[in-house]
């Protein structure tokens, strides 16, 4: 397949599609898909193009040059185009969503959510679009409305692993991750945790992760103990009562009402 998309195109690149299919845009669009999946942008563009100029009135030509250039760091081109697409088709979600995608890139995350939401309004099930406007949401400080849309989106698609990887990053960043530990009482498994993070870091880019290593000790005197600590503490108390009573050569009482009592022949007396 990949051979014969590449043979529509001459030695100096320019087209031989025309005999195959002057009028059909939607092959020309199909072809443009084939060069894009395999990175071949700049083919992908012309064949795009060439699709527009056999039907201009196609918004979705219009939407896949404009995903085009988003990917080619064109974003002027990639905006003209989207606009296009909305130009004829007001409800071409998809061309909303590049526009918002474009403007995420900017940093301009107050529009890139205007215009994501706009994309939700005309496809409301769609856990990607939530995902994407999550995304700027918690970039705008809307840290509890990010994970709140982020939870809608998952009701939606719960195997969406961009909103589950999106929903933790925000979790932890905002350090939600320490209360669960300490309510579990799962110091230890969060230190390995954190030490899987550092491997996977070693130079220490990600200063997260030693933030919360570091905040793992702190607060614990105010928080309530845990059965973990509970049962630690049953345990030392134990240890302690073991070691006085051989001392001293009482009996050490166990669990079950059983003790052991010191025998005679463990006296120096009997020797």
């Amino acid at each position: 397949m990949v051979r014969q998309g590449q043979s529509l195109l001459s030695a100096n690149g320019t087209l031989n599609c025309d005999q195959i299919f002057p009028k059909s845009y939607s092959a020309w669009c199909a072809t443009g898909n084939l060069f894009s999946a395999q990175t071949e942008h700049e083919t992908a563009i012309k064949f795009f193009q060439r699709a527009i100029q056999v039907d201009p009135n196609f918004p979705y030509a219009y939407t896949l040059l404009g995903h085009e250039y988003v990917l080619t760091e064109e974003l002027d081109k990639a905006i003209t185009a989207f606009r296009n697409a909305i130009r004829l088709d007001p409800r071409h979600y998809n061309a909303w969503f590049g526009l918002g995608t474009i403007f995420s890139k900017q940093e301009q995350y107050s529009l890139a959510e205007l215009h994501f939401k706009r994309a939700l309004q005309i496809n409301p099930q769609n856990s990607a679009l939530m995902c994407h406007i999550g995304v700027v949401q918690h970039a705008l400080k809307k840290t509890d409305q990010a994970l709140k849309t982020l939870n809608t989106a998952l009701m939606n698609d719960p195997y969406n692993i961009l909103c589950k990887s999106h929903r933790a990053s925000i979790n932890f960043s905002i350090g939600r991750h320490m209360e669960v530990h300490k309510k579990l009482g799962n110091t230890h498994l969060a230190l390995m945790y954190f030490s899987w993070a550092t491997d996977l870091d070693p130079k220490g880019v990600n200063s997260q992760i030693k933030e919360a290593i570091l905040s793992l000790g702190q607060g614990d005197d105010d928080s309530p103990p845990t059965q973990y600590n509970e049962q630690q503490a049953q345990s030392n108390s134990m240890d302690q009562d073991v070691e006085t009573s051989s001392r001293e050569g009482s009996a050490v009482p166990l669990a079950g009402n059983v003790s052991i009592e010191p025998h005679a022949d463990d006296s120096d007396d009997s020797l």
